[in-house]
């Protein structure tokens, strides 16, 4: 670390303890503007031997509670980093010079899991349904969906998944390491918005040596420093996931390819359901071609302001509709004959191929008044999907041909 360097460092830690408290609003506005202050206390931080790792981790504590927002983002954008060097001098072994970074951890997540009353906090989230629109989706693009009584029922209802309380650590153990870990990394992820370009870059570079160090991807990677494996939770790879999916479409496609890479690699090894699925996912999500531009985002299709109905929807009114029509359907026996038109009726010695009737309704002998007076000859079925010889003698009207020629009010009786 040069001269240069420790002295903006220095100016920084010894500039907060003058400016009055009226002045931290703007004190806070400037300080990311600050890039070279930022570069510096990167290389502190990757220092564990540095003597301005104590008082810089105390100094990032300090901003976290003093409940200015800008200040607490201006922590989170070292979180990423905070994270990694301290499970690298855990996979090391020697816990003593993390103390300081295991501290402020353990300090910002306390602080996280209580609300300003003091009461454990406990988190929500709203699954959202896909059959009402978001800027993510239109049912419609989806395709139809089944409408039973069971999706009717779910309409409208909400589920709500809740997480918490947790509860406070007094010291990082390997049994409660990554509890704390994935809520920190929760936390960041809720405020990636606001986090620079540099803060996305530290989180992609940590996720990729956390998930190769110590395997054989590790020398592609090339990556020097710890050779051990760091132990991983699947909620943890999640969250590394939730980050990486924010940076491919912010200005950082290539270093989150590499990274969504190195998670699925070590997702695959150790056999983790939720890594595998998220990461599948995010990967046939992504476009064909890169994203270059940080101000491109991800396509989202805008709901219409008037209300688009399917011609075909099935509602409650076309659902009656279709029930009134059914059962006034008219009686094809009592077609009567009008004036230009008339109506051949069939007529079957057995009643076998007579008029079909429907559910409940009983058969009807025909009237003799209903028989018209016209000379019919005997035929068989024509029909090839019928079996004729399963089916009795029918005897079919004439021709109309012959009709015409004899009358329709000529007497007469039908021949069998």
């Amino acid at each position: 670390m040069l001269a240069a360097e420790t002295g903006i460092v220095e100016e920084w830690l010894s500039e907060f303890k003058t400016v009055p408290e009226a002045s931290i609003p703007s004190y806070a506005k400037n300080l990311k503007d600050k890039i070279s202050l930022v570069s510096s206390l990167y290389k502190v931080i990757q220092d564990p031997q540095s003597e301005l790792l104590e008082p810089v981790c105390h100094q990032l504590f300090e901003f976290y509670r003093s409940g200015e927002e800008l200040l607490l983002q201006f922590t989170l954008q070292f979180l990423p980093e905070l994270i990694w060097c301290y499970l690298a001098v855990s996979a090391s072994k020697d816990l003593q010079s993390s103390g300081c970074i295991e501290a402020l951890l353990l300090g910002v997540y306390n602080l996280e899991i209580v609300d300003k009353e003091g009461h454990s906090r406990v988190l929500s989230f709203t699954i959202p349904s896909l059959s009402k629109p978001s800027v993510y989706h239109e049912p419609s693009s989806i395709g139809s969906m089944a409408l039973t009584e069971g999706a009717l029922s779910q309409h409208g209802l909400s589920r709500v998944v809740y997480s918490g309380p947790y509860l406070q650590r007094e010291m990082l153990t390997a049994q409660n390491r990554f509890e704390v870990l994935t809520f920190l990394l929760l936390r960041y992820n809720a405020a990636l918005s606001y986090m620079p370009a540099v803060s996305l870059q530290s989180l992609c570079q940590i996720c990729s040596r956390i998930c190769v160090c110590g395997y054989p991807r590790q020398q592609v990677r090339k990556y020097r420093g710890i050779n051990s494996r760091i132990p991983v939770s699947s909620e943890f790879m999640v969250q590394m996931l939730t980050g990486i999916y924010y940076a491919f479409y912010n200005g950082e496609w290539d270093l989150a390819r590499k990274a969504m890479d190195d998670v699925l690699y070590r997702a695959q090894l150790e056999l983790y359901p939720e890594p595998l699925l998220v990461a599948n996912a995010i990967k046939a999500s992504l476009p064909q071609g890169a994203i270059k531009s940080s101000k491109q985002g991800i396509q989202v299709e805008i709901t219409p302001t008037a209300s688009r109905i399917s011609r075909n929807a099935v509602t409650s009114m076309s659902i009656r509709g279709h029930r009134w029509k059914r059962h006034e359907q008219p009686d094809n026996a009592n077609d009567t004959t009008e004036s230009g038109s008339f109506v051949i009726p069939e007529i079957s010695v057995t009643n076998v191929a007579g008029e079909r009737t429907g559910n409940g309704e009983k058969s009807r002998a025909p009237a003799e008044s209903d028989a018209p007076h016209i000379q019919g000859v005997q035929e068989t079925p024509t029909d090839p999907r019928v079996d004729s010889k399963s089916l009795p003698e029918i005897r079919r009207q004439k021709s109309v041909r012959k009709i015409m020629e004899d009358g329709i009010s000529s007497p007469g009786r039908v021949q069998f």
